[in-house]
């Protein structure tokens, strides 16, 4: 059929929600291609643990934004735009879908005039324990020390990068977001039980299919990689495979908290004005939830 999107689609959503079924049934319906907004997606290698699409259902539709970089290597949001924008300019009905709120905003709304990556800077960071990260993030930045999530290891090592080679706080650096979403945005929702109940399924598939062995076999990359090392899974499996704790435990903690994740990432795209959300019902098929978009977009 004739696609009916014109102007790029967005499908965004909590982890486990469907996003990617969903993209997958709207593409072959529209004669689109998807373009992945996931930051560990990116890493080739990753593919259990990231719920990575098939290569049966990369072969059905084109997808792009995976597996564009080695383990041992970083990946940031500027490096999302550039090659997003390189993708977008070949593709007739491009299908963003993911679950990276910072990636979206970055697209929708820019990355302010932060400097770029510096390696020697950010391998000094990383290698400090986040209490001290986070003493220094107040003493130089109190603005986003009080903003910051201060679970995430990535941000605050980005918000002192930045400090460090500017000599300003990060906060007047980074973007000022509106919080507005791109037009055609679709936002995913699912009851919280449903949601939860897909999470644990989900895990317990990626443990069956492989995904310690995955880890053990990728550990020497990850340990040159810490962004690669914290991706949901992988950190739990590497601790698991030092000792730090059995396999029953290690696998109640990874849906403990790609729960919490989920969670977080609700919280983020909540904050998205504009955007259209989408009630999907517990059983409901991934085809089904296309053409209701479709319907929105005709």
């Amino acid at each position: 059929m004739t696609s009916p999107m014109g102007a790029p689609v967005f499908i965004a959503g909590p982890t486990a929600s469907g996003k990617s079924a969903i993209a997958q049934d709207l593409a072959l319906a529209t004669g689109g291609e998807i373009i992945s907004v996931d930051s560990m997606q990116v890493y080739r290698g990753l593919n259990l643990g990231t719920a990575k699409p098939s290569q049966e259902e990369q072969s059905a539709v084109p997808h792009h934004l995976i597996d564009v970089v080695d383990a041992t290597e970083t990946f940031s949001a500027a490096d999302f735009l550039k090659l997003a924008k390189e993708a977008e300019k070949k593709i007739g009905a491009p299908i963003f879908c993911g679950g990276t709120g910072l990636y979206f905003q970055a697209w929708s709304e820019g990355l302010g005039e932060a400097p770029g990556a510096d390696e020697k800077t950010r391998a000094e960071l990383e290698a400090m324990a986040t209490p001290t990260l986070l003493k220094e993030l107040e003493k130089k930045d109190p603005e986003t020390y009080q903003k910051i999530d201060q679970k995430n290891r990535r941000r605050l090592v980005r918000a002192l990068e930045v400090i460090r080679l500017t000599g300003k706080p990060f906060a007047g650096q980074r973007a000022q977001w509106k919080g507005e979403a791109p037009a055609k945005f679709f936002l995913l929702k699912r009851e919280p039980g449903d949601l939860r109940k897909r999470i644990e399924n989900r895990v317990d598939k990626m443990f069956n299919d492989g995904l310690v062995e995955e880890t053990r076999t990728l550990l020497p990359e990850l340990e040159q990689n810490s962004t690669a090392q914290q991706a949901l899974g992988y950190k739990q499996i590497v601790d698991h495979l030092r000792g730090e704790r059995g396999l029953p435990e290690t696998i109640a903690m990874v849906k403990s908290r790609t729960w919490q994740f989920a969670r977080r990432q609700q919280t983020w795209f909540r904050k998205m004005h504009g955007s259209i959300n989408i009630e999907v019902e517990a059983g409901e098929k991934a085809a089904h939830t296309a053409r209701r978009i479709i319907e929105k977009l005709a």
